[in-house]
């Protein structure tokens, strides 16, 4: 049956009817910031005559497990600032200051299992986002922007800032110090931001201690932000960050056949230039020459045995920094690992009153893969051609609430294009109600090259995507309403949409308990998901309970059983039922994290069309045997048993991946760190319908030297090597590689 669109008609009406009913919030907290007239050493020693007079916060509040409760240790912060920078204290008292997590780990990797302090500060005073500035007790820095409409943390921004930290005999102290050309704000001689300031005190539960009341029914934090006042006659911009880089590597493979001796390229250099400016302080330009986009680390291995559709992997590279939140919208149309190698790239980000804007265009040498979705699996194909990408939105806000409108653009050399367009918005009556929707239309060319995949025959075609949803999130009921709508036709080639020509209706009801012991929350939940394609055939059919859970020692786990799903795959239906669950614990402060999840059942083997029993079993660890050495263990394997039409039994396949990263910090800002994983894939050829290889796989390692003055000064040199599977069980090389990289910021 076709699912119907929603009563759109009746909505205003609703909407209207739900906000007069809704009673007047809390206006936020305010607090003046003076100027201080003495200088400020960066040494977390908080005893400088400069941070005399500075305004202080010393009223917290436990957020979780609690419910806005004084918390269990005091915490105190002083905020000033002067010609050229913004400075915060923060004083976290701890009783025992022996059981203060403070690990020396890498940059950007400080998370819940430690303590930590992290500041939001909304400097255009939207209450829609923040940039996020993290500091452990061992001063390392970690950075995001935080988006509100989602909760959203996205690391892969970096800002130049200092810190300094250090442990006492009653806790711990931290000192920042922002540079306004770290910041955007509005062209004014008075200043109004908005800050929240966030302690992670894990002990025998991960105590969240802010500086603003968060209620449990609140579906953001940024908009509690208290208000910072009294900021005047600010730098209006003029700054300019010039980072030249220079980079070498030499690279092997076999001369011939795998096992063959091997053979090394010349050594390639690589040189490149990015540069930020920002003529005012709400605008800044970025121009990349030949942007280094490698990265450093490679990805988590994912298990593609047996999957559907593309596998997600996180952005990690540095170009695509400005207000990234920007990109975030209901409907993934930005993905920027798609401009795969860049030869130049510009961005323009800014905000003029109540809109914020930002532009990107790149030319992509091409590489990578491109999606080929649809309603069913989505393939891919080589992207063996040159490209012009272009990526822009604005979005004005409209008090808590705003709109936006994105476009993107990929103009492919040689004929072939995908351009998308449409609006969005977000509309919050109150702190407990949100709605989100957006609207995109693309039009699509593929290129001519049907060698490189059949669809690709130089047609064109036009469509749309809808995505609606309504979340009410109170104290004690949460539910969530979500219809979307793509067309057969839609492509988002900038984007991540691996799916296409479905329609998808999903209701969740969901109820808080708040117990007190090992169970601090319990949330027991059903969920109805029903998805057809566009013309109304059923593709997948759930109705299903779970239970959330969270407690002792960052306790969080998930249960949810599938009874009967039925499931569309080509022109077959197929039946099956599951269990998934999920457990997350941080035990201690030298067993910081460990994580179990996967499912057991009946599962559809997609390759052979029928169904099978079998499951999923993913370890995860992290170890910190010294405050200098953290190991980190991943652990995945899958396996899926059937019976074929001829009555043959066996095990289809068994994938699994075992990987383990070692890394040691000599200092906050030089480690050494070795990475090994190793992928295995057995299969039966017997349960098969077509020829696979009885075993597959492979190893990849690497070793890497870092040194970090600040997120864009670095030096690296490293070695990688892949190695091939065969089925006679021996890892034959498959390429070795040495690199090097340094770079250094210039500012004026």
């Amino acid at each position: 049956m076709n699912l119907p669109l929603p009563p759109f008609r009746a909505l205003p009406a609703l909407l209207l009817l739900l906000a007069a009913s809704l009673q007047a919030e809390q206006a936020p907290a305010r607090l003046v910031v003076p100027r201080t007239t003495s200088p400020i050493t960066i040494d977390g020693d908080l005893s400088d005559p400069g941070w005399q007079g500075a305004g202080v916060i010393d009223t917290f509040y436990e957020t979780q497990p609690g419910d806005n409760v004084t918390p269990k240790v005091k915490t105190t912060a002083l905020v000033t600032y002067d010609a050229k920078h913004f400075y915060i204290g923060v004083i976290c008292d701890d009783p025992e200051p022996k059981k203060i997590r403070a690990p020396y780990v890498d940059r950007d990797n400080i998370i819940g299992t430690d303590d930590n302090v992290a500041i939001f500060l909304d400097t255009r005073n939207d209450r829609r986002s923040a940039i996020e500035l993290r500091v452990n007790p061992r001063g390392i820095q970690a950075d995001a922007m935080y988006n509100d409409a989602d909760g959203n943390e996205d690391f892969s921004p970096d800002f130049f800032y200092d810190t300094a930290a250090r442990i006492t005999e009653t806790g711990w102290s931290a000192e920042y110090r922002i540079p306004f050309s770290s910041l955007r704000y509005p062209k004014s001689p008075v200043q109004t931001w908005t800050i929240l300031i966030w302690r992670n005190y894990p002990r025998d539960y991960r105590y969240f201690i802010m500086s603003s009341a968060v209620p449990r029914s609140s579906n953001c934090w940024i908009c509690h932000s208290m208000e910072l006042t009294g900021i005047t006659d600010l730098p209006s911009g003029g700054y300019l960050v010039g980072a030249p880089y220079v980079a070498a590597k030499e690279s092997g493979h076999p001369r011939n056949e795998p096992g063959s001796d091997f053979v090394y390229e010349p050594v390639d250099g690589e040189a490149g230039l990015d540069v930020k400016w920002t003529p005012t302080a709400n605008t800044a330009l970025d121009v990349a020459l030949n942007p280094d986009f490698s990265q450093i680390e490679s990805d988590v291995g994912q298990i593609a045995v047996n999957n559907r559709f593309a596998l997600f992997y996180p952005e990690k590279r540095p170009f695509f920094l400005e207000s990234v939140d920007l990109f975030d919208t209901p409907i993934q149309a930005v993905y920027t690992r798609t401009i795969t190698s860049p030869k130049w790239g510009v961005r323009a980000t800014g905000k003029t009153g109540s809109s914020a804007y930002t532009f990107l265009v790149a030319e992509d040498r091409g590489g990578g893969s491109v999606i080929i979705p649809g309603p069913d699996y989505s393939s891919l194909a080589p992207q063996d051609f040159r490209s012009f990408a272009a990526i822009g939105r604005v979005r004005r806000d409209f008090g808590r609430s705003f709109g936006g409108l994105l476009f993107t653009d990929r103009e492919i050399e040689g004929g072939g294009h995908n351009r998308v367009f449409g609006p969005d918005f977000q509309w919050r009556p109150s702190s407990k109600d949100q709605l989100v929707g957006q609207i995109l239309v693309s039009d699509t060319q593929t290129p001519d090259l049907p060698d490189l995949d059949p669809s690709w025959d130089g047609g064109q075609f036009t469509s749309s995507a809808l995505s609606l949803m309504w979340l009410h999130s109170a104290p004690t009921w949460i539910w969530r309403l979500t219809y979307e709508d793509i067309g057969d036709g839609f492509r988002a080639d900038n984007g991540f949409v691996p799916q296409v020509g479905y329609r998808l209706g999903r209701a969740y009801l969901g109820r808080n308990f708040y117990p007190e012991g090992v169970f601090r929350v319990v949330r027991p939940y059903f969920i109805v998901r029903y998805d057809s394609d566009r013309d109304g055939r059923m593709l997948l059919r759930r109705t299903f309970p779970g239970v959330q859970l969270q407690g002792w020692h960052n306790l969080v786990g998930m249960v949810e059983v599938y009874i009967k799903d039925k499931s569309r795959v080509e022109d077959q239906v197929f039946e099956t039922s599951q269990v998934f669950y999920y457990v997350e614990i941080d035990p201690s402060r030298r067993f910081s994290r460990i994580g179990v999840s996967g499912y057991l059942g009946e599962d559809i083997d997609f390759a052979n069309l029928r169904v099978g029993n079998g499951g999923e079993l993913m370890l995860t660890g992290t170890i910190k045997p010294t405050d200098h050495l953290q190991l980190e263990f991943n652990a995945d394997r899958q396996w899926l048993n059937v019976t074929t039409e001829s009555g043959l039994e066996g095990r289809l396949f068994t994938a699994q991946i075992e990987r383990i990263k070692a890394t040691y910090s000599f200092t906050a800002r030089a480690l050494l760190r070795a990475i090994g994983e190793y992928l295995t894939v057995d299969r039966d050829p017997a349960l098969y319908s077509f020829e696979v290889p009885a075993r597959s796989g492979g190893f990849s390692g690497s070793l890497l030297l870092s040194y970090k003055l600040n997120w864009q000064t670095v030096f690296f040199i490293g070695y990688g090597d892949n190695r091939t599977l065969t089925e006679d069980n021996r890892l034959t090389p498959e390429d070795r590689q040495f690199f090097l990289k340094m770079s250094y910021a210039f500012q004026r």
